[in-house]
């Protein structure tokens, strides 16, 4: 990739992931989210949001499961930083993708990672800035719970 996109578009985890990684075609967002930024297509970066309770873990998580795709860990998803780029092609208000619950859908193609960039996020479409590691977020206590009660290790280490 020879120019790395200057916007970006935060999303909470594991729906970031999913788009990089699983095939998720669509973002979905609500009317006054899109309205901002309809006319936006191109190449955009996918900021991974420093957020994610053990909740929303859980709800995206299953959906991913229910299509067949295996989630990672909720401590292993990167969180508040880009973690790779996408094309941004057409906003929707119905698609048939598994991906689309509405009212509104970014139509995204050509998900590509990249290493990941510490950068704070914001709402809607922004341009990002190199942060600092210093600056993205720890592991939850959650999270290193939930790795424990789902590992295979009888210690409960965390992998």
């Amino acid at each position: 990739m020879s120019v790395f996109p200057e916007r970006a578009l935060s999303v909470r985890q594991p729906w970031a992931w999913a788009i990089i990684h699983a095939g998720k075609d669509i973002e979905n967002r609500s009317w006054q989210a899109v309205n901002h930024g309809r006319n936006v297509r191109g190449r955009i970066a996918i900021h991974a949001s420093k957020g994610m309770t053990q909740a929303e873990y859980n709800d995206a998580s299953g959906f991913i499961e229910s299509l067949g795709i295996s989630c990672p860990r909720p401590d292993r998803l990167l969180m508040g930083g880009i973690i790779g780029t996408v094309d941004v092609v057409d906003v929707v208000s119905e698609s048939d993708s598994p991906w689309f619950f509405g009212p509104r859908g970014l139509v995204l193609q050509n998900p590509r990672h990249c290493e990941f960039i510490p950068a704070k996020g914001s709402l809607g479409y922004f341009r990002w800035s190199r942060g600092n590691m210093i600056d993205v977020p720890d592991v939850k206590p959650w999270m290193g719970k939930w790795a424990r009660e789902k590992s295979d290790d009888p210690q409960g280490a965390l992998l």
